[in-house]
């Protein structure tokens, strides 16, 4: 393996992301014949088969997996060597990939624009995604950094508090609960219940709440969008449990209503989240000093609608 290239690394490693020789060919920006070319010198050099195809595309073989394995430690010992050399230079400039799990869209995007009129020497790309897909981004390298709730149990990670997340169950406003005080939760039994997709850090909690007050509604449409959950419970289709900082207008234009469920709202945080392994660039050291010191100023949280909330804070506190 003495001869292996970056090129063929890379090439694998987009590969088996793409899970197709076309797909790769695309995230590259080079042509399907190239990816096959450095496939072939690549497996010529490992002596052993390294992908496959199954029905769920290219997967790796085991020898695959070995080589994807120290492809990932290659990038992330030359990250680091990059920011190395960075920080001798004393440069701020330079760029921050962040990935951005769906729910926190409706603060992240203002707190990421406010840090970018501060800084426009810093270039921020940015990706939103579902839970699963932010974990993927950070365990392959593309992101330096993700914002989201509760970091990956299955990465060694480090994680610092941005602010509080509160989850509260939310309905039309002509629902019979709406406006009642201290409601039991065992009163949502006969509700119908509209949940994100399994694995989003939403259902768990929501999952988590409801196992630990014994009552089980239930189960509605499974959505994997917020705003496609507000849009049905706004038609009556039932009820969900959700951030309220995704609810921020639909409060205030009277669309929806928060319901006065004892132990309610949840409070989870919202947390700056990266490898343990890649040392930040300066320019990701910034703007992690930026989202510590002003991120909670961005947080959306609609006070006006927790009519009769109290803010009894039950917090509810997972594995990380």
């Amino acid at each position: 393996m003495r001869n292996v290239t970056m090129k063929q690394l890379r090439t694998f490693a987009a590969l088996v992301k793409a899970g197709s020789v076309t797909g790769a060919a695309q995230s590259l920006n080079i042509t399907p014949p190239a990816v096959t070319l450095q496939m072939q010198l690549l497996q010529e050099q490992a002596g052993l088969p390294l992908i496959e195809r199954t029905s769920a595309g290219m997967t790796p073989t085991d020898a695959g997996r070995e080589v994807l394995a120290a492809a990932e430690r290659v990038a992330a010992v030359l990250s680091e060597c990059e920011a190395g050399l960075a920080e001798l230079a004393g440069s701020q400039r330079g760029t921050a990939s962040v990935g951005i799990v769906s729910t926190a869209k409706y603060f992240a995007p203002r707190a990421l624009a406010a840090f970018a009129r501060q800084h426009p020497e810093i270039t921020l790309h940015l990706t939103v995604g579902n839970r699963s897909e932010i974990i993927a981004g950070l365990r392959q390298l593309d992101f330096d950094i993700a914002i989201m709730g509760r970091p990956p149990e299955e990465l060694e990670v480090e994680a610092t508090v941005i602010g509080e997340n509160p989850h509260v169950i939310i309905a039309a406003p002509d629902h019979p609960l709406a406006g009642r005080r201290a409601i039991d939760p065992a009163l949502l039994a006969g509700e119908t219940m509209m949940v994100r997709e399994p694995g989003s850090g939403t259902r768990s909690l929501m999952e988590r709440f409801f196992a630990d007050a014994r009552v089980a509604p239930r189960r509605g449409m499974q959505m994997s969008s917020n705003e496609t959950i507000k849009q049905a419970v706004m038609a009556g289709l039932g009820i969900a449990f959700i951030s309220g900082h995704t609810i921020e207008a639909e409060i205030a234009s009277g669309r929806l209503t928060m319901l006065d469920i004892v132990g309610l709202p949840v409070i989870r945080q919202w947390m700056i989240v990266h490898l343990r392994q890649r040392r930040l660039m300066p320019a990701v050291k910034t703007l992690c000093r930026f989202l510590i010191d002003h991120g909670e100023t961005f947080l959306p949280v609609p006070r006006t609608g927790f009519q009769g909330i109290d803010r009894r804070f039950a917090e509810i506190d997972l594995p990380h």
